[in-house]
């Protein structure tokens, strides 16, 4: 099933990504700092839903509170309970 979630006081403004089985692909960021978002999509292409909220939950970018990593898990929490 195919994702999009609008982000909260991040560069990036929206991720896209699908869900299947909870195993997450196709991880799509709208805005932010392209190559280390287009990293992030690569290392986590295929891992399970919950071992990316685990990993990416709290992570922060400078001063601000969340980051596009944390606001991924986020995304993905999100869908985990939209599946339920």
């Amino acid at each position: 099933m195919k994702y999009s979630y609008r982000t909260k006081d991040t560069c990036a403004v929206q991720i896209d990504f699908d869900m299947t089985d909870g195993i997450v692909s196709n991880i799509r960021f709208l805005g932010g700092c392209n190559g280390n978002l287009k990293m992030i999509s690569k290392l986590l292409e295929g891992r399970r839903a919950e071992e990316i909220v685990s990993a990416c939950s709290g992570n922060t970018c400078g001063g601000r509170k969340t980051s596009c990593a944390d606001q991924l898990a986020k995304a993905v929490q999100s869908a985990i309970n939209q599946a339920r």
